[in-house]
């Protein structure tokens, strides 16, 4: 229960430090790596119930967008603009890996 909060509330730190960094906000990063950071921790904390395979390789896609998160907001920090690319790999991971994961269940 607190994991999900932790998840939903770090997810919208996320976007909206995307936004704000758009706009030049200088705060931006911060609250990036602030989602980041948080929402890595949720995967982290993601207990797997299941010994399948495919269950703990999702669940490791998972925690490797939140790793692509964090490098995104790094190169955040720097003013380069491949932290879209890091963010995009850590879209793509977790987009991938719900739509398996639903589908399992």
């Amino acid at each position: 229960m607190i994991r999900n909060n932790i998840y939903i509330f770090s997810a919208a730190l996320v976007l909206a430090g995307a936004a704000l960094y758009l706009i030049d906000w200088n705060y931006a990063p911060y609250i990036f790596a602030a989602g980041a950071a948080g929402v890595t921790v949720s995967y982290l904390t993601m207990p797997v119930k299941s010994t399948d395979l495919r269950t703990r390789r999702l669940q490791r896609q998972h925690i490797f967008a939140g790793i692509a998160m964090i490098v995104s907001s790094v190169f955040m920090f720097r003013h380069q603009m491949a932290w879209v690319v890091f963010l995009l790999i850590a879209a793509i991971f977790q987009l991938y890996s719900s739509f398996v994961m639903k589908d399992k269940e």
